[in-house]
């Protein structure tokens, strides 16, 4: 009775795998059939998995709720063609400025061109938190206060309205600077944004 010892398997085993290695038309060989093999798999996995019903109560049984929702497929009869949502509006309504909003304004371009002494961009930044959205806060960040204006030379009026927002012209001694206010979900309004206006 001969003995089986696992160096009699691992020879076996390294006949095998150095097979496609002893000459190179073993080696286009077994490319071919590595290919083959994938191939056939690739086909043959999708039909079976699609031919596996989702619900076995249901196996059997045309599903008349898909019919007629495909693309290129009519309803059948008796079935309605599904209306199309119309697209939400983005657009808001034109309002008048309420005085709060413009208080606002006022308020933050003032706070705006007195940036702390030291120049400390956290310092004016807490100054502006209560009329800026934290968005804008953290974009504001990045400007030095350096490079603000000195003073506001005009009076801070309403560009363009509408009941979610509001453009506000602050005229400086830099130029005209454009603001932009939206209304908080608590229905305070903040400052968005600020824009150099030529």
């Amino acid at each position: 009775m001969p003995i089986r010892t696992n160096r009699g398997r691992a020879a076996v085993y390294r006949r095998l795998w150095g097979w496609p290695l002893r000459s190179p038309r073993h080696l286009v060989a077994s490319i071919i059939i590595f290919v083959l093999l994938v191939i056939a798999l690739g086909v043959i996995i999708p039909r079976v998995l699609d031919r596996k019903p989702a619900d076995p109560s249901a196996a059997g049984q045309p599903s008349t709720s898909a019919q007629g929702t495909q693309v290129g497929q009519l309803p059948g009869s008796g079935a309605s063609l599904p209306t199309k949502v119309p697209p939400p509006s983005n657009s808001a309504k034109a309002a008048p400025p309420p005085a709060d909003a413009g208080l606002i304004a006022e308020l933050w371009a003032e706070t705006w061109i007195k940036p702390p002494p030291d120049n400390d961009v956290n310092k004016w930044l807490k100054q502006l938190e209560d009329y800026t959205t934290p968005e804008f806060l953290a974009q504001m960040a990045t400007i030095d206060p350096r490079n603000v204006p000195d003073k506001i030379t005009g009076k801070v009026t309403a560009v363009k309205s509408t009941t979610s927002s509001i453009d506000y012209a602050i005229p400086t001694d830099q130029g005209k600077v454009q603001i932009t206010l939206v209304k908080a979900p608590d229905g305070s309004w903040r400052v968005t944004s600020y824009t150099k206006v030529d």
